[in-house]
């Protein structure tokens, strides 16, 4: 009987050094995996800064101006002014359609029904 519990024991020792094994190496792969996608997320977030700091550049309202100024015939684009904002109640909404009900159903039936 002790031979066939020495053996279980060296097997259960086998498979969790085994299980333990293919583990580490599970756990490896995903801290690999991690610091990859940290470095990623660096490099992005860098690429972000660069792209709007030209965002910024090219947005400058002085660089606009100059633009329109150039491609005024082009663009036909004109200053606003404050003639053409206008006010909440002169917004056209659309009508409110009316919902016509075509087969109503009694509630109070339906609830004496149930019980």
């Amino acid at each position: 009987m002790k031979p066939l519990i020495y053996m279980l024991t060296a097997l259960a020792v086998i498979g969790l050094a085994f299980w333990a094994y293919r583990e580490n190496y599970a756990t490896q792969q995903a801290l690999s995996e991690t610091r990859e996608l940290r470095r990623d997320i660096a490099r992005l977030q860098t690429r972000l800064g660069v792209l709007r700091a030209e965002w910024a550049y090219l947005n400058r309202p002085e660089r606009l101006r100059e633009l329109a100024d150039l491609n005024f015939e082009t663009l036909g684009l004109l200053p606003l002014r404050p003639d053409q904002f206008g006010r909440v109640d002169q917004v056209a909404y659309p009508p409110l359609r009316r919902v016509t009900i075509t087969d109503p159903v009694d509630v109070s039936t339906m609830e004496a029904a149930e019980e």
